[in-house]
């Protein structure tokens, strides 16, 4: 979900392309089932669709392993690594950072419940007290998330508040330009 969201924030400033590396090629359906505003390439055929784009994004699987993610790591400008902010996550991700040491990376929170709940801070909080680098921009539980894979679009072609999610990844996006400046 967060590939296909950065991906369409991406699109709108320039020629993207994403990269389905996951072996559930959840971004493939995603666009077999509607219309997305960038490419999406097989892992396999991405060589010949990255050529003179302006942006690539890459869908990895959920857990890859600490090889695959260090290698990624020195491959790209900024390694993303989406994460829900409950306990059982929490050394997981810890162990991900130690294994990535120096490389570029950032901490996303993401299906953080609603306020009241204070699990989305309390989880940024345990992880930048850990040294683990964490986007301030945080991705809300919604319901327009599900409807949009369900009709394969972005969330940010949902409307009313099905579309709220969308706020989050434009956040998020422009963080990540910052961050990438």
């Amino acid at each position: 979900m967060t590939a296909i969201h950065l991906a369409t924030y991406f699109s709108g400033l320039g020629d993207t392309v994403l990269v389905d590396g996951d072996p559930n090629r959840t971004a493939i359906a995603w666009s077999e089932r509607g219309h997305l505003p960038f490419t999406v390439a097989d892992e396999r055929k991405a060589m010949k669709m990255v050529q003179g784009r302006d942006y690539l994004v890459i869908d990895t699987p959920a857990r890859p392993d600490s090889n695959d993610l260090k290698e990624l790591s020195e491959g790209c400008d900024l390694l993303i690594l989406p994460t829900v902010p409950d306990i059982v996550s929490l050394e997981p991700m810890l162990q991900t950072a130690a294994a990535l040491g120096d490389a570029n990376y950032r901490a996303l929170l993401t299906i953080v419940p609603p306020k009241p709940s204070r699990e989305g801070e309390t989880m940024r909080d345990e992880l930048q007290g850990n040294g683990v680098p964490v986007f301030s921009t945080m991705i809300r539980r919604a319901a327009g998330f599900q409807k949009a894979a369900l009709a394969g679009v972005p969330v940010s072609a949902m409307t009313g508040r099905d579309r709220l999610g969308w706020m989050d990844y434009e956040a998020l996006g422009k963080e990540v330009s910052g961050v990438l400046q």
